[in-house]
Order: structure tokens, then C-alpha cells, then sequence
């Protein structure tokens, strides 16, 4: 990777971030500058998806997390191949853009566990930092489930940093394996949750009923018709009635799975899209967002983000309306985290998950002989004042 030999004139660093969601499809990795309270520019993006044969080992992962130990033969190999998967997205994404100089990576790594109290992200930080001879951030949650926080949703922060000039009330809705949503309210404090399900359930019902990964366009669905009585079953449970911060696992809701066993294909699958909109739809806020911004792979079926058009109050556009790239937010998002991981920001608040004060995280791992190729501001930068949650 190029670096340069003088301080970044702007107080701004270029960040790679990676993300691989709860979907299980792929690495996100896009740069963004920022200082870390605000975003000075967009970088390049990609997405490289994971082997099938990868994506199905680390959906087996997600079974029996809760009794595997972090030495566990099979998890180091599966941690091995996810993590080269991250180094080729790094290396491909820098022949985008050869002449930018990457200062730091932020890497969220794979969760494949997360409940209150504990959250586990795998990836080999020590590996990317050794194959691409660069820093690296990682670790993000784990400080925030420790200070008793959820340790989820992590994207508010760069949701508000990107939203700062919208009207308000404005949200940005996420729609991966899990749903969550950032609200900017009209006073200007940042709340956010997982509201539940997103397309995870959809994925598995549709592999499981037409071996294809995901209901592609929400196809399946748009043949079927919601069974209400499984729909309210659903609902009923007491995750979809508690207010913000809240968050969830990717299996948290596998159960519906099973509640939907006896309808058509068909049928289930627009269920659980049902399933899907509603948790979002009903989720208490303190008010209501004039406008929705949907990112995540959710925003690319139309017949979910024509649901989501009609339940929900005020305008759904996808991300791109904003001239953002849909894809690539969270990986810039925690490019963003991993400057304000540097500065000592905090990554998280009171009102995005729970934990009793802003609480700042991740971990540097730097495995190059010179850590930095440019000499960077020092830590904690005293003139730049944390983001609060009332700012």
C-alpha cells in the first residue's frame, strides 16, 4: 500500500473499512476520509462474495457458536479462510484507487454470536495486518457489551455524521440478515436499534423450499399471501414491543422458521416478509421519521421496499437517492469507527445501545515494521469535542 511522508494537512485520515454482515454473503470494503465526525470523502467500494462452500461453513458456525471455544480446530480454519477472503477485498479495493494513501483498516470481522452480555465477531487481525502491511481496528463491541451496553447497532454514529444537513425527524433503515434502524429525531439525538428479522429468515425459508439463497426480487413471496394469525404469533413476542436501544442475533427469531412450517412456499416466504416489516413498522420511537433512507441488501427487493412504502409513515427511498452507495455504507462505517477508535470517540451511546455513557472501543493490531507511513495527530485529539447523544 503507498503512504506519504507528511501529516494529513486536514486533520483527516484515509480509512479502509470491511464489513461481512449477517447475510453471510460476502465482504463490503470501501474507503472513506474522515476525521471522525465527519466524512470528507467517498472512496471506491467492492463486494467479494464468499464460496459457496465458505458461506455455508460459516452458517454452521452460527448453530453452534454458543458451545464452541475460541481454539476449536474447525473455527480457526473457518476464521482462516474468512479472513483471506478480507485480505483479497483489501488488495482489490487498493487497485481502485493506487494512489490513495490507506492509513488504517477497520475490520469488523464475522459475528457469529451475539446476546446480551456477549458478542463474537471472528477474523485473524494479526493476518490482515501481516498481508497487507497495514493497521488495523478491530474488536469494535466487545468495550460496549463490557461497560453494559447491547454492543448493536454499531452505525448510528456514521448515519448522523452523514445525515447532519436532512430535515428531522429523518431515519436510515438497514436491512441485512438483521434489520436496524438510526433516528434522527428533531432535537437532534441519535437513537437506533435492531427492530428484528430482516432478510435472514427469507434467505433460509427460500433455500430451504427452492435451493436458492435468497428470494431473489421477492419473487417467492409476491405469490404468496401473509398468513395473519402466524403473522400476530409472531409479533406477539415481547422483542417487538420494547423501545430503543435494543438488539438481536441472526437467530434469534429461527424459531418463525418453524411457526411458518405448515404454509405454501409461497406463503411463508411473504410472511416472513410481512414478518420483516411489521418488527420495523411497530418498533416504539420517540417520533416518527418524515423519511426513510433503506440500505442493505433489503433496499434491492422491490416487493419488500413496496411493503415497507405502505406500512410505514413518510417517504422510503433507497440509500442512493442521497447519492450514497447503498453497499458499501457499513464498510465505510467502520472505516469511520476505526479513525474515531484512534482519536478515543466514542463508537457508541446511551440512546444506540443502551450503555450508561458514551463508550469509545475497538483494538489497534499493527504487524508491519513501521506502523505508520505518515506521522498522524496524537490520541485523543483534544480539538475535536465526542459526538454526545444530544448532539
Amino acid at each position: 500500500m503507498p503512504t506519504t511522508s507528511s501529516s494529513p494537512p486536514d486533520g483527516c485520515l484515509n480509512a479502509l473499512g470491511l464489513m461481512s454482515g449477517t447475510s453471510l454473503d460476502g465482504v463490503d470494503a470501501a474507503l472513506v476520509r474522515t476525521d471522525g465526525t465527519s466524512i470528507k470523502a467517498h472512496g471506491p467500494a467492492l463486494t467479494l462474495p464468499y464460496s459457496p462452500q465458505l458461506r455455508a461453513q460459516l452458517r454452521n458456525l452460527l448453530d453452534t457458536a454458543p458451545d464452541l471455544t475460541p481454539d476449536n480446530p474447525v473455527l480457526k480454519a473457518v476464521e482462516h479462510g474468512l479472513t483471506h477472503v478480507h485480505v483479497q477485498a483489501v488488495q482489490r479495493l487498493h487497485k481502485l484507487a493506487p494512489g490513495m494513501a490507506v492509513d488504517v483498516v477497520g475490520f469488523h470481522g464475522q459475528t457469529i454470536l451475539h446476546k446480551p452480555g456477549r458478542t463474537w465477531q471472528i477474523g485473524d487481525a494479526a493476518y490482515l495486518s501481516a498481508q497487507t502491511n497495514l493497521p488495523v481496528i478491530h474488536d469494535f463491541r466487545t468495550a460496549d457489551v463490557a461497560a453494559g451496553g447491547e454492543g448493536a447497532p454499531l452505525a448510528p454514529l456514521y448515519h448522523a455524521a452523514l445525515l447532519y444537513k436532512r430535515p428531522r425527524p429523518v431515519a436510515v433503515l438497514n436491512i441485512g440478515g438483521v434489520a436496524n434502524l438510526t433516528l434522527l429525531t428533531s432535537s437532534g439525538q441519535v437513537v437506533a436499534c435492531d427492530t428484528g428479522p430482516g432478510n435472514a429468515l427469507m434467505d433460509d425459508w427460500a433455500f430451504q423450499h427452492t435451493g436458492t439463497p435468497c428470494d431473489t426480487d421477492g419473487h417467492l413471496a409476491t405469490q404468496g399471501t401473509p398468513d395473519h394469525a402466524v403473522l400476530e404469533r409472531m409479533l406477539a413476542h415481547p422483542f417487538f414491543h420494547q423501545p430503543a436501544p435494543k438488539s438481536l442475533d441472526r437467530l434469534s427469531f429461527h424459531h418463525a422458521l418453524a411457526q411458518c412450517a405448515g404454509l405454501s412456499a409461497a406463503n411463508g416466504a411473504a410472511t416472513l416478509l410481512a414478518l420483516t416489516v411489521q418488527a420495523i413498522a411497530r418498533t416504539p420511537l420517540p417520533e416518527q421519521p418524515q423519511e426513510w433512507f433503506v440500505c442493505g441488501g433489503g433496499r434491492r427487493n422491490p416487493a419488500l421496499m413496496a411493503a415497507l412504502a405502505q406500512a410505514l409513515p413518510g417517504s422510503v427511498c433507497p440509500a442512493e437517492q442521497l447519492g450514497w452507495n447503498g453497499d458499501a455504507l457499513e464498510a465505510e462505517c467502520f472505516g469511520f469507527l476505526a479513525v474515531r477508535s484512534l482519536a478515543g470517540l466514542p463508537l457508541s451511546l446511551p440512546t444506540t445501545t443502551g450503555v450508561a455513557f458514551p463508550q469509545t472501543g475497538g483494538r489497534l493490531t499493527c504487524m508491519t515494521i513501521t506502523p505508520w507511513g505518515r506521522q498522524l495527530w496524537p490520541w485523543p485529539r483534544k480539538d475535536v469535542p465526542p459526538l454526545s447523544h444530544s448532539d
